[in-house]
Formats: structure tokens, sequence, C-alpha cells
């Protein structure tokens, strides 16, 4: 999977219920299920072009709900927080550790 995709797919669980559920469907059988777009078109009774469309709009209020909210680069940061932490308890650093969980919490 793509790195791309990958980023499509975190929007997609964060905000993938503020898309229409035609949005909502084909983008989760497109990065989701791999599915191809010939035959997401087939189920849906469209065209290849209708799906790639439809992706691209999908994708593009995606990262717009994300430069709004930023609820995915909140997570990003929280998850780096939990794994420094985590190094540092493994290092026997556990004011370290401490302090990284600490301003974890405070970020939640």
């Amino acid at each position: 999977m793509k790195v791309k995709s990958v980023r499509i797919g975190l929007l997609l669980d964060f905000y993938g219920n503020l898309l229409t559920d035609r949005m909502r469907i084909t983008c989760e059988e497109y990065y989701n299920d791999d599915l191809s777009l010939a035959e997401i078109a087939q189920d849906e009774g469209i065209t290849r072009q209708g799906v790639y469309d439809t992706i691209r709009r999908a994708g593009k209020q995606l990262e717009d709900y994300e430069e709004r909210l930023g609820l995915l680069a909140l997570f990003e940061k929280q998850q780096d927080r939990a794994k420094k932490a985590l190094k540092f308890l493994t290092e026997d650093k556990t004011d370290c550790a401490k302090n990284e969980l600490e301003k974890l919490i405070e970020e939640m």
C-alpha cells in the first residue's frame, strides 16, 4: 500500500462518517478492501471515471477536514509521545517516561 493510501485510510478512520455514504463506501472499497476502479464501477453500476472522480473528491474533502480539525496530526503526535515513553521505560529512564506520559495526558 502506498504512503498516500495509508494516509487516506487513516483519514477515513477519523472523518469517513462525514462523507456521503457513496463516497465513504467507495473509498473504503478502494483503500481498505483493495478493490480496483473497475471492480467498484461494476458493483456500483457506474464508470471507472465516475469511481475515480468520487475517490478524488472524497480525498480532497478528507484532507480539508484534517486541515481544519487536525485530529490525525494530534493522534500521530500522541502516538509519538507514547512510543518515546515506552522506549524510556525499556531503558529504565522512568523519569523521562513519566514526563512524556504527563505531556501525553495533558494533550489528551
